[in-house]
């Protein structure tokens, strides 16, 4: 009986682990594509103001 339920709030557990771990991932990537359009701008400005 206990371990039924001990194995019950580990499966929930691991769960929310998963989806916070796949929410991470997605926030990473909002991010990195962020940090590579403010990139881009940086270098583009940096190219007109030499010419």
């Amino acid at each position: 009986m206990i371990f039924g339920v001990f194995s019950s709030i580990m499966f929930i557990f691991y769960g929310l682990l998963g989806l916070m771990g796949i929410y991470c991932l997605y926030l990473l990537i909002k991010f990195l594509i962020r940090a590579i359009q403010a990139l881009d701008i940086h270098l583009d400005e940096k190219r007109n103001r030499h010419l």
